[in-house]
């Protein structure tokens, strides 16, 4: 018997990285999970075919997160797939990507990410659980500079995070509670690569400012333990590093 049987989770962007392995890590704790992919199915497809050769549950849903149609789509093929929705991972993000329309990260980072919640709350039960995945960078943005290359992606994870905390007490009279999971730079994600890219040297230096730097399945397995943490709703998980951005700060 795993902490999750008889429970349905989303988690968005979940094709790859991060997502993919909060994705298995759910579903070995017994949860149907229905794995999100903007593009890429054969990648979706792949981490559906982990999860049920391990005997879970799990479904592949092709989802634009950016579009209406797709957010409703996203939370109705929960309905469909499995019965219930009561996890939802808003993991999904990016605005470092090249050829990418203007406003393209505020409208994925912020505006994505409340209209998927408002796609999934009428769904979800009383006692379900929202997660918020964000950075370090992003979450201390108002108080600590971060890298000009990151700067945009950053203020519009922030004016994600903030818009998602608005809407806490809304959730509060559902019985539904949201948490942030803020992670320093993380090992191996996309975001990383294409950072260094654009700022060489840039993960190296705050590895050595750190000391350490999360893998993906670390930051995942943080993720994954706030799916059922007994904490309160608007309670912000810092996984790693936080000391350098002043974890004293607040929200």
């Amino acid at each position: 018997m795993g902490m999750l049987d008889n429970k349905t989770a989303i988690v968005t962007g979940s094709s790859r990285g991060i997502g993919a392995d909060v994705a298995k890590l759910l579903a070995a704790e017994g949860a149907a999970v229905v794995v999100n992919y903007r593009q890429k199915a054969p990648r979706a497809n792949k981490v559906v075919a982990e999860i049920e050769a391990n005997g879970g549950r799990a479904a592949a849903v092709g989802a634009d997160l950016t579009s209406q149609d797709g957010v409703q789509a996203l939370a109705s093929a929960a309905m469909e797939n499995f019965g219930s929705l009561d996890i939802l991972v808003l993991n999904a993000s990016g605005g470092m990507e090249s050829g990418m329309e203007e406003g393209y990260a505020l409208k994925l980072n912020r505006d994505a990410q409340v209209n998927m919640l408002n796609a999934a709350v009428p769904l979800m039960p009383e006692g379900s659980r929202v997660v918020f995945v964000t950075s370090h960078q992003a979450h201390f943005i108002n108080t600590v500079p971060t890298m000009p290359d990151y700067e945009q992606v950053a203020r519009s994870k922030r004016a994600g995070e903030d818009a998602l905390r608005e809407l806490v007490p809304a959730l509060a009279d559902k019985g539904i509670t949201l948490v942030v999971v803020s992670g320093d730079m993380i090992e191996g994600t996309v975001t990383a690569t294409l950072l260094d890219r654009a700022a060489p040297g840039a993960i190296e230096a705050r590895r050595a400012e750190a000391g350490k730097l999360f893998s993906v399945q670390e930051f995942a397995a943080e993720i994954t333990k706030m799916v059922t943490a007994d904490v309160e709703s608007g309670h912000t998980e810092y996984a790693g590093g936080s000391e350098y951005f002043g974890k004293g700060a607040g929200n």
